[in-house]
């Protein structure tokens, strides 16, 4: 597992993404020691090792990645915020639900996108939470939450997309009219 390490916090990304494919392969006891060696590295001092911990966990197949993710969801560099949200997307879970939903205001513009983009992933359970922020949240999470809403494509959100349309925005009125397209609603037919 030290090779591992070594190769993920070398500085040289070709030899860390090697590592991570190679941990990624791992199967049995040797996954819980990898996921065990990754959570310590996630609270390293340097941001750059907290972000290969975050991708190196977004391979993994164990039970407990998605708790991590969301813990590198919470940190306090972006860039490590935009690698849990990935692996959030790659771990759909409707657990971390509120978590998510919570980050869709972050003030780094990619990491409310790649949320946007996990919540979609987790479709239906997270209808009522983006029906939430559609009611009460900021206007940049209201658009992450739009676009997630169309993505998904769940009827329960016909009405929030409608009300969407008025909204003083081209990218609003954008995924509104995508998502209910998507659903097939407002389209007309004429008949000869």
């Amino acid at each position: 597992m030290q090779q591992f390490l070594s190769e993920l916090t070398s500085g040289d990304d070709w030899r860390a993404e090697a590592a991570v494919q190679a941990l990624a392969a791992l199967s049995g006891e040797q996954v819980e020691s990898a996921f065990a060696a990754l959570r310590a590295l996630l609270e390293a001092p340097d941001a750059d090792q907290r972000w290969w911990a975050g991708r190196a966990l977004a391979a993994l197949q164990h039970p407990d990645v998605v708790g991590q993710l969301l813990v590198a969801l919470g940190d306090p560099d972006a860039a490590v915020r935009q690698c849990g949200a990935l692996g959030l997307r790659l771990h759909p879970d409707p657990q971390a639900v509120s978590a998510l939903v919570a980050a869709l205001d972050d003030t780094d513009s990619l990491v409310g996108d790649l949320v946007g983009e996990a919540l979609a992933a987790i479709g239906a359970p997270a209808v009522p939470a983006l029906l939430a922020v559609m009611q009460a949240g900021s206007r940049r999470a209201r658009l992450k939450a739009v676009r997630a809403l169309a993505a998904i494509g769940d009827q329960r959100s016909i009405p929030a997309l409608f009300a969407a349309l008025d909204e003083d925005s081209a990218l609003m009125e954008y995924w509104a009219s995508e998502g209910l397209e998507k659903m097939g609603v407002g389209m007309a037919f004429f008949l000869p």
